[in-house]
């Protein structure tokens, strides 16, 4: 069965552009106008995941949220928004948003960001006894690399044999969005953003993102598998990828 999608924009052009894109990816699509329309209509309907849009006239994209987390609490959600600020950024957060997408985004971030939402969904009702929407890969929050090393995001524990390391809830978050979109290249502000909840500069980015990534790098010397999977994007920012 098709996972159901959901797209909350005022902008015509926008809502239109988004559910074409998903469309064309196998998704089965629906769209709404506003925060009203799409609280009405997920009341009525099952939605797998909802791209809401931020800065809408009436309810804003973080109070549809707020309800959604009440009428449909398995609803994935990702903001998409051209104004990132620090106070929708940690609100995002705290309401667990599973992402937070600067517009421009490219339809290659939309998808991927769209398959990890729909997997993390499947992974927490496969562990409740759920039913799961799809066949998506999905992004654990324990597993083990090759060499032995064991990850526990939840926990943020690494460990090897008598090697353990714990993971302080920054160097946590920036683990987590990489591990969780491999492949992806997240530049340093959508880091920042994501990891320490505030939106900055592309210049002013890297200079508040080097010291973080310096000391959790640190930490893995003793997981070299895991930290040769952390790589660097000049002038960009970074990647998770593992060796093949």
């Amino acid at each position: 069965m098709k996972p159901n999608i959901l797209v909350v924009d005022d902008e015509p052009v926008a809502r239109q552009s988004l559910s074409d894109i998903l469309r064309l990816e196998g998704y089965a699509v629906s769209a709404v106008p506003n925060g009203q329309a799409a609280v009405e209509y997920v009341r009525t309907h099952p939605i797998d995941l909802m791209v809401v849009d931020l800065r809408m006239p009436g309810m804003d994209g973080l109070e549809v949220v707020q309800v959604i987390n009440q009428i449909s609490p398995e609803t994935e959600v990702i903001l998409l928004t051209a104004y990132g600020t620090t106070e929708s950024a940690i609100q995002a957060l705290r309401l667990r948003v599973h992402d937070y997408l600067l517009k421009p985004a490219s339809p290659s971030q939309v998808i991927n960001s769209v398959k990890k939402g729909l997997a993390r969904r499947d992974a927490r009702l496969k562990a409740k006894g759920g039913t799961a929407s799809a066949d998506v890969e999905e992004a654990p929050l324990e597993f083990s690399l090759p060499d032995g090393t064991r990850v526990d995001l939840s926990r943020r524990l690494i460990q090897k044999k008598d090697q353990l390391i714990h993971l302080t809830p920054a160097e946590g978050r920036l683990l987590r969005v990489l591990i969780e979109n491999p492949g992806r290249v997240y530049t340093h502000r959508e880091l920042v953003l994501l990891v320490q909840g505030y939106d900055t500069s592309q210049r002013e980015a890297p200079e508040i993102l080097r010291p973080l990534v310096s000391r959790l790098r640190h930490k893995l010397d003793a997981f070299p598998a895991l930290a040769r999977a952390i790589v660097s994007v000049r002038g960009t920012g970074y990647l998770y990828e593992m060796e093949k």
